[in-house]
């Protein structure tokens, strides 16, 4: 086993990320627990309990003479208890309706950002280091949703860092706009581990969260970025090339917002020859804000 004091501070660094990225955020436990003599000890436990005579029957002399083994084996190492904070989540449909009260009950984006920091009823949040919620401003109504957070996004606590920020940056700039004058969010508040596609229930608590997002914040147009946003909003099972450019009406709390689906930065760093389609979605937003503002 390599220890911590055979590496270089480079080579630490470099595995700890490589740890994060893989959705290692902490130790199961505070101390190192010995599981070869937690096993032997149990293993002689049952086999005591099973040679032990029964309660009315006295043990015969040889038996009393001999030495109780079980006296000599390690104590069971018990793990610390759980905080609930951490305990699993059971996704049912009263841990959905805590969700859907929690968003519903928040007046504002700020109080609705101590509602989602202060849910813990979601297990992506366990395993994530960071509670991602909208930076930016929601004066302009302007609205740019992602799908979840990334590595870099988990690290730093804030929605499209890393290189896929910086590249949106650029996007944004290209056609007028900075990233402290929109408002900028994802579908989901929390990092899954190793980047994990989140489950259908897992979905399901955090959609009154981000409905909520939009919902004070009543963009005139939303860009949605990535497979899984367009999926989410437009609900349907196509791929993110047959949903990009096109404008389509959904239904938020009531209310109508125009929205049109793009590549994710990431992807157009995966496929940079795909940036050509990024542009052509990023002229359509332009153009639908450029008339809501005439209009």
């Amino acid at each position: 086993m390599i220890s911590a004091s055979d590496l270089t501070p480079a080579e630490l660094a470099a595995l700890l990320h490589f740890h994060a990225d893989a959705g290692v955020d902490w130790l199961l436990e505070e101390q190192p627990v010995d599981r070869f003599a937690e096993f032997e000890a149990l293993r002689a436990a049952r086999q005591g309990a099973r040679a032990a005579p029964p309660r009315d029957e006295a043990p015969p002399p040889a038996a009393k003479a001999q030495p109780d083994r079980r006296q000599s084996a390690k104590p069971v190492a018990v793990p610390p208890p759980t905080s609930p904070r951490n305990a699993p989540a059971i996704p049912d449909e009263q841990v959905m309706e805590q969700a859907r009260f929690a968003a519903e009950s928040a007046r504002s984006l700020a109080e609705l950002k101590t509602a989602i920091e202060a849910f813990h009823g979601c297990n992506l949040k366990n395993s994530a280091r960071s509670t991602i919620f909208a930076s930016g401003t929601a004066e302009s109504r302007i609205m740019v949703i992602g799908p979840m957070p990334s590595a870099d996004d988990d690290r730093e606590g804030v929605p499209f860092a890393g290189r896929a920020g910086l590249l949106l940056d650029k996007m944004l700039a290209a056609i007028g706009l900075r990233r402290d004058d929109i408002l900028l969010t994802n579908v989901i508040p929390w990092r899954p581990p190793g980047n994990r596609t989140p489950s259908a229930p897992e979905i399901e608590i955090c959609r009154p969260f981000i409905e909520r997002q939009i919902a004070l914040t009543e963009p005139k147009a939303l860009l949605l970025l990535g497979n899984f946003t367009a999926r989410h909003f437009f609900d349907s099972g196509e791929t993110i090339h047959g949903l990009r450019g096109q404008w389509r009406e959904i239904s938020i709390l009531g209310r109508t917002i125009p929205a049109i689906a793009s590549l994710h930065p990431q992807e157009l760093l995966t496929a940079p020859i795909n940036k050509r389609l990024a542009w052509n979605d990023l002229l359509a937003f332009k153009n639908r804000l450029d008339a809501e503002i005439l209009g």
